[in-house]
């Protein structure tokens, strides 16, 4: 009689370890689904936030400026796809023609071809148009040290930025799986904090495993999955 008692609270405990690890799983593919729909918001708010393409004192307007100067309409083509060359032909030899009558003139027309040629930019990449952004922007360390090696001629400050911020990331969302792990299985809400803290640090290691191994999206990449 005490075997078949024993027999029968080991199954009790089995079907509850079953129970839990069932909450368990249903419970992190919520999180899951919560954690990446997140993920992608924050994604896209970032990428409208730290685009410097529509600042005064970013790329485009300053191959706009050297165009200008030049009269080398080329120099801004580049900028944008051939579907929206014949537009920005008019603007600029209208911007070429005007800013020759006065200072006045010449100040309004540069500015109708910086908000064209950016426009027309954003466009082609998928984004909207939200005006031209001040110069001196808060633009973060990564997108400042891209443009720097590229003028240096030189990565390895970049290359240092990068790495130093894998690092303390890669080891802060580990250390806080890792001391989660040893939680109680009959207390929940100590699982759901380990649970939490796995999926954080899952998407994490995959997000800069992807952006490593991934080709980079191309200018219009987003412009051709419209």
């Amino acid at each position: 009689m005490a075997a078949k008692t024993g027999q029968t609270a080991g199954g009790d405990g089995a079907i509850f370890q079953e129970n839990t690890e069932g909450i368990q799983v249903r419970y992190t593919r919520i999180l899951l689904a919560v954690f990446v729909i997140g993920l992608a918001f924050l994604v896209s708010g970032a990428g409208a936030a730290l685009a410097h393409c529509d600042g005064v004192d970013g790329p485009v307007v300053k191959a706009a400026q050297s165009a200008l100067q030049t009269n080398n309409i080329n120099l801004v083509l580049i900028w944008v796809q051939p579907s929206d060359e014949a537009e920005l032909k008019q603007v600029f030899q209208q911007a070429i023609a005007v800013r020759k009558l006065n200072p006045e003139s010449r100040a309004l027309a540069d500015r109708n071809l910086f908000e064209t040629l950016v426009r027309l930019h954003r466009a082609g990449e998928g984004a909207p148009y939200t005006g031209l952004k001040p110069a001196g922007r808060d633009l973060g360390p990564a997108i400042p040290a891209a443009d720097r090696a590229l003028e240096s001629g030189d990565t390895q400050p970049l290359e240092t930025l990068l790495v130093t911020n894998l690092r303390e990331g890669l080891h802060s969302a580990f250390a806080r799986v890792q001391s989660k792990r040893g939680y109680d299985p009959n207390d929940v809400a100590a699982g759901r904090e380990y649970v939490k803290a796995y999926v954080e640090y899952v998407h994490y290691v995959e997000r800069i495993h992807e952006a490593m191994v991934l080709p980079a999206a191309g200018h219009y990449a987003e412009a051709d999955t419209h």
